[in-house]
């Protein structure tokens, strides 16, 4: 089974926003059950919580259902149930890159490398800004989770 992790600071934005695109892709590509999806947080601002309610309305615009997902901080034992684990910004993949066991054989890298022009850019944190942001970041989250599923050579 393949397995991805998106990680951003608080899990309540751009990491949910990459797990429900994901899922919902997979599902209407009849692969869900092929794959392990997740989202997680490196920090514990928001434990339990739901995605951030305009997180939530703008996936609701596009069909995604967050409705399901709860904030959660990264634990040790995802590195070794995910094989990709995918940060959204710099902070958060040298955090991950830290807290990873020197035996962990999967990916650690950031989400918009996968996605050509884009390498080694940052998923900006809509959290302190206006509805366009999180409509900008939505659309960046999209063209990531395309371009992963591409390289996931599936069809």
């Amino acid at each position: 089974m393949r397995s991805v992790l998106f990680v951003c600071t608080g899990n309540i934005c751009r990491s949910p926003t990459a797990e429900g695109l994901l899922r919902h892709k997979l599902l209407d590509m009849k692969l869900l059950d092929e794959f392990h999806v997740d989202s997680a947080a490196t920090h514990s601002y928001n434990i339990g919580d739901p995605p951030d309610p305009r997180t939530v309305s703008v996936a609701r615009e596009n069909g995604v259902s967050l409705d399901n997902l709860r904030a959660r901080k990264v634990r040790s034992s995802d590195f070794h149930t995910f094989k990709s684990i995918l940060a959204m910004d710099r902070n958060h993949l040298q955090i991950l890159r830290a807290l990873a066991p020197a035996e962990h054989e999967g990916e650690i890298r950031l989400f918009l490398d996968y996605c050509p022009g884009l390498e080694g850019q940052e998923v900006p944190d809509p959290y302190y800004g206006d509805m366009k942001d999180f409509y900008r970041v939505y659309s960046m989250i999209e063209r990531g989770v395309e371009e992963f599923i591409k390289s996931a050579a599936l069809p």
